[in-house]
């Protein structure tokens, strides 16, 4: 999974350079310049009106967790993935001064462009993470909300990432994250190997069963898993042909099959289950 790892680093930093030269970024799940059925349409006028342009420019998530996550003044919220920030500066006016939102990222030129919006918003209960996020540097039960933005889907170790979740949340906190998931059987075995429809986060989606059977797994309780956009084989068809799979009998299987999905899930405020992920029992 490394070289997994290593092309996710390498297609969001050529991401962030794009934003921070004023284009719309096009990689990550979004395969080509400009909107694209995935990451297109997730925020509203009102939401980004103080937002940078440029963390605009570098949003490529699959959802809008901040809308979804019902933040409360003085929670403190970590964003797995923060990319260019958007979702951490959004969470950031949403708990207020009193409150505090974390980003997350490994690649530096999206924590360098992250840093940069945030001196332009002017918000200052934001702090930006260099780290992955199956390693989360920061203490146990010390968040009250994780959110995420189709990145999850990129980890090759989901079970850590999960455990990490539940690590650092605290007691009654909640896990409230965007990200593609399949739906029914799982995807063709071609799919999965390849790392282009990795990075466009299609590879590297769970099952829905699966994705809650590992948070149950992790712990967690209360899950629920709402689709918010399911996709058609038009919808996927450039993913694929990037990654040279778009025969006609690849696009009826996926047909349907991936959706961008909201997913809800509570740390039990009395910790009555072990967690069995490797995060936990490290």
């Amino acid at each position: 999974m490394d070289a997994i790892k290593e092309a996710v680093r390498q297609k969001y930093g050529e991401a962030a350079l794009q934003a921070r030269s004023g284009a719309q970024a096009g990689c990550g799940c979004g395969t080509a310049c400009g909107p694209d059925p995935i990451t297109s349409g997730l925020y509203d006028d009102t939401q980004v009106a103080d937002v940078p342009a440029e963390a605009m420019l570098a949003s490529l998530g699959c959802g809008n967790p901040t809308a979804l996550a019902e933040l409360k003044a003085g929670e403190v919220v970590l964003d797995l993935g923060s990319g260019g920030g958007i979702d951490v500066l959004l969470s950031a006016r949403r708990v207020g001064p009193a409150g505090k939102a974390y980003g997350l990222d490994m690649t530096d030129e999206m924590l360098a462009l992250a840093r940069e919006n945030q001196a332009k918003s002017g918000l200052t209960n934001v702090e930006f993470l260099e780290g992955e996020i199956e390693h989360i540097p920061l203490p146990d039960h010390s968040v009250d909300v994780i959110i995420s933005n189709c990145a999850i889907n990129l980890s090759g170790d989901k079970d850590r990432v999960i455990g990490e979740a539940f690590r650092v949340l605290k007691p009654g906190g909640r896990f409230a994250v965007s990200d593609v998931v399949v739906r029914g059987d799982d995807v063709p075995a071609e799919l999965r190997r390849s790392a282009e429809l990795w990075v466009g986060c299609i590879a590297g989606a769970l099952e829905e069963s699966t994705y809650r059977s590992k948070l149950s797994r992790a712990g967690f309780e209360a899950i629920d898993v709402e689709p918010s956009r399911i996709y058609r084989a038009a919808d996927v068809k450039q993913f694929l042909h990037k990654a040279r799979l778009s025969d006609d009998g690849m696009l009826a299987q996926v047909d349907g099959r991936i959706m961008t999905a909201f997913i809800r899930a509570t740390k039990p405020v009395a910790n009555t289950k072990t967690c069995c992920g490797p995060a936990c029992c490290s």
